[in-house]
């Protein structure tokens, strides 16, 4: 049975058809190997990663799969038509074999790309698709801090067209762009198609309503509307979207026809006061997200993009950084649907590869034609990252100014930017290459205190007040099932989560001029070289877990902030058994006050913002309840004699928290030196050398990567040994750490003369 192609989809002479049934998998390199092997009949979207990418280690099959599916030539085929196969995501590099003959190979796991397979095409047909995620020197991402799942992931069909066709194969394009400049209260939209074959004519309308014939030259046709009185695309208050239709004429009859959606809107990005959308102020406050979920991987089904997007909304964000690829084309029509504003960037990650140019462009400039129609889209991201394992080299700085050169010849609408990690020094001639600017900050959780972030922005925006920055990435991973009534950096508790979330809201809001701040991340996501927080192969950054199942408490702060449904939530229902007698008590809300009732009866009222703190003596089971008007939300809790282990990130070899009750030898050294005065000494050096080395290896690849950065280096000089031990909590045990202290209380410090 053929796929029912959606309405909008299908016309007179084009016709789709869904390719998603009937395909065998193998997990073998080559035909030859295949040979002895059973193939598994799969259903895409696929990957043969959804569970080894998920379990850590760092073990994941990344290699060469093969695909095959047999068909019959369509119903629909005519004498003349061209047929197409289309791949919307096939990870990394696909090659395209019908009936024997290769076909194409394709380079980039995340944009679309088509075949011609007409002059192959047989009454019986068969398809064969080796598909390689196989690490490599030249096809970006090769090392970042997520899986990269291999797999055909994404739907893939067949488009069946006449002789005389828009255009399909060129960098997947959609065969028609529609350009939309705001001129006061009107627009004046400009709209282009490229033309395959022979024709006269493109009659283009605009709602059904505009309509003008323009003649086809040189392979193309180009008509320009002035839209009177346009309803403006304005963000998540009113997402409006028109939609423009092109038919193509030959010998007098239409061959061919097309449409898309697009949005009218003006923006820029102002120094002081952020992003402007429409001529007024719009504080672009909201999250980052991965395309992949639990047991899945990244084969999402539109049921699954559907669902994040509704949680995004459910929270009030009202822009996503779609990192670090090229992202699902319904995910970006969802965004358009949905008005948020949208950083869409290339996976041009962590490390610079010097054989990986063409690659960065050639999926820049897919990434733009595939995407230039979505009213969603902002800015273009160069790359993320790109120095986090080493320095600023020419052939990395000459990589950046070629990328930002193509977006503006491709696109003159829109800014391009970079998201810089935290370790770039400021001044660094990289960061004037792109329009806009965003740091990756991670103080209060990698690294440092919490009021970094803060004096790291005040001191950059007295420093370059000529620059558009923004605040790209930060987080705390918080596993829902560790709690603590005294949440520190680095315990992986929802309660410190809550805690860091609670400070960085208030650093962006205090400071207007960042241009967007995305959250990192809205979900947990897979990254198998992590073994860390009492979770394997995940990242646990996100506000909800990977499996959508359960959203953080500091989800509901971020509601709190940006949301106008009215709701109440109080925080620590995972928090049940509590040691201490007076236990804290946290709600979060849109409502100007709370009212707390311990068993039924009032305990206190408060007015205030956001989150409310309350004190509440406890002896044995308690029902807590919060209230706000006809808001109301309940946990239980119960007082025990001591902590309950389970709450709490072991180590291998038993919860350690003996930092601050150890004796120290004075005038020797100890964890409680700093690193710079260690690693300046050559045995207490070596010492803490290996033991870096070793809390890195939990980390993953990127975290390995980083050990040459001197900024990074210099950042870490002024910290204790203790802090970051600290931070270190199941990379290095607690047997491990006393050996270390021990050692370095074996070497005297030299006397001060």
């Amino acid at each position: 049975m053929g796929y029912v192609a959606e309405p909008e989809r299908v016309n007179r002479m084009r016709t789709t058809e869904n390719f998603n049934n009937g395909w065998y998998f193998v997990k073998a390199a080559d035909m030859a190997a295949a040979q002895t092997m059973e193939w598994e009949k799969v259903t895409l979207p696929h990957t043969w990663n959804n569970i080894d990418g998920q379990d850590g280690g760092n073990d994941y099959y990344r290699g060469t799969c093969l695909y095959r599916k047999g068909f019959h030539r369509p119903h629909f085929w005519k004498t003349g038509d061209r047929a197409f196969l289309e791949f919307n995501g096939a990870a990394m590099t696909a090659s395209v074999e019908v009936n024997g003959k290769l076909l194409k190979t394709h380079d980039g796991g995340y944009s679309t790309f088509r075949v011609d397979i007409t002059d192959v095409m047989e009454e019986e047909n068969q398809i064969y698709v080796a598909v390689d995620n196989s690490a490599n020197d030249r096809v970006y991402p090769q090392k970042a801090d997520f899986t990269f799942y291999g797999g055909l992931y994404r739907d893939v069909n067949l488009i069946c067209v006449p002789g005389s066709h828009f255009e399909l194969e060129k960098d997947g394009t959609p065969g028609i762009k529609v350009t939309p400049v705001i001129k006061g209260k009107d627009a004046e939209v400009h709209v282009v198609t490229w033309v395959c074959g022979k024709a006269e004519r493109v009659h283009f309308s605009i709602e059904g309503e505009m309509a003008m014939d323009a003649e086809v030259m040189e392979g193309k046709a180009e008509a320009v509307f002035l839209m009177r009185d346009v309803h403006l695309w304005n963000g998540v208050q009113d997402p409006f979207l028109y939609t423009a239709k092109a038919e193509l004429f030959a010998v007098g009859e239409i061959k061919d026809c097309i449409q898309t959606r697009f949005g009218c809107r003006s923006f820029s990005f102002d120094k002081e006061k952020g992003f402007i959308l429409n001529g007024r102020p719009y504080p672009l406050r909201g999250v980052s997200r991965h395309q992949d979920r639990a047991e899945v991987g990244n084969a999402l089904t539109r049921e699954m993009h559907r669902e994040d997007m509704e949680i995004i909304k459910e929270m009030g964000a009202n822009t996503i950084r779609l990192a670090h690829y090229q992202h699902d084309q319904y995910f970006y029509d969802l965004a358009d649907e949905a008005g948020m504003v949208v950083w869409a960037e290339i996976p041009y990650i962590t490390q610079h590869m010097e054989n990986g140019r063409q690659n960065t462009l050639d999926q820049m400039r897919e990434l733009i034609t595939q995407c230039f129609n979505h009213p969603s889209i902002v800015c273009w991201g160069l790359s993320n990252e790109i120095t986090a394992s080493g320095n600023v080299t020419g052939d990395l700085m000459e990589n950046h100014r070629l990328l930002n050169e193509l977006c503006h010849q491709m696109d003159e609408t829109r800014q391009t930017t970079m998201a810089h990690v935290f370790m770039l020094e400021t001044d660094s001639p990289l960061i004037d290459i792109a329009d806009i600017g965003s740091y990756n900050l991670y103080f209060g959780w990698y690294l440092g205190e919490l009021s970094q972030n803060d004096s790291f922005f005040d001191e950059y925006h007295d420093r370059f007040p000529n620059r558009s920055i923004g605040f790209s990435e930060y987080g705390a991973d918080a596993n829902p099932k560790y709690q603590s009534a005294a949440p520190e950096r680095g315990d992986y508790s929802e309660s410190y989560q809550c805690i860091y979330h609670e400070h960085l809201l208030d650093c962006i809001e205090n400071r207007p001029y960042l241009w967007a701040t995305h959250v990192w991340n809205m979900f947990d996501f897979a990254a198998d070289g992590r073994d860390e927080g009492g979770a394997h192969g995940l990242n646990q950054k996100g506000l909800v877990t990977i499996d959508r199942k359960l959203k953080k408490d500091a989800f509901y702060l971020y509601k709190a902030a940006w949301s106008s449904e009215p709701f109440i939530h109080l925080c620590g229902s995972r928090y049940v058994d509590r040691s201490e007698t007076v236990t804290d008590i946290k709600v979060y809300t849109n409502q100007p006050y709370v009212e707390l009732y311990v068993d039924g009866k009032l305990l206190e009222k408060k007015e205030g913002k956001r989150a409310f703190g309350f004190k509440v003596p406890i002896t044995g089971e308690h029902l807590i309840e919060a209230k706000s008007g006809s808001l109301s939300d309940s946990i239980r809790v119960r007082k025990v004699d001591r902590p309950n282990p389970e709450y709490q990130f072991a180590q291998e070899g038993g919860i350690i928290n003996w930092f601050d009750k150890e004796d120290f030898k004075p005038g020797y050294y100890s964890v409680k030196d700093t690193m710079g005065v260690l690693q300046a000494h050559p045995e207490a050096g070596v010492i803490v050398g290996k033991m870096m080395e070793k809390a890195r290896s939990s980390r993953g690849d990127v975290a390995k990567s980083t050990q040459g950065n001197r900024n990074l280096q210099k950042m870490m000089a002024g910290m204790t040994l203790e802090s970051i031990l600290k931070q270190a909590k199941g990379a290095i045990t607690a047997e491990q750490i006393k050996e270390l202290n021990a050692a370095l209380q074996q070497i005297r410090k030299a006397e001060i003369r």
